[in-house]
């Protein structure tokens, strides 16, 4: 295993029980991060594809994972 995998291993362990497409979504940059730490096919040249397909992964992958921005005090300047 290769530093980016085992790094996007250790970043996705950290999200817990996965659900839903995660599993899926998971192994997909799993797949892309051993690519990358490869270097790519064709001497390099599908590293900028492969970067920007596993951002897309992980972020897709956090989209579901976003906490709200209000909190449970927030409204306590409003009149009830």
């Amino acid at each position: 295993m290769g530093p980016l995998e085992e790094t996007v291993r250790s970043d996705l362990e950290q999200l817990g029980d996965l659900a839903g497409m995660e599993p899926s979504l998971a192994q997909m940059a799993y797949t892309l991060a051993r690519e990358i730490d490869g270097g790519g096919s064709e001497d390099g040249k599908t590293l900028p594809t492969l970067n920007r397909e596993l951002r897309q992964t992980l972020a897709q992958l956090m989209e579901g994972r976003a906490t709200d921005d209000d909190d449970d005090l927030g409204d306590l300047a409003s009149p009830d």
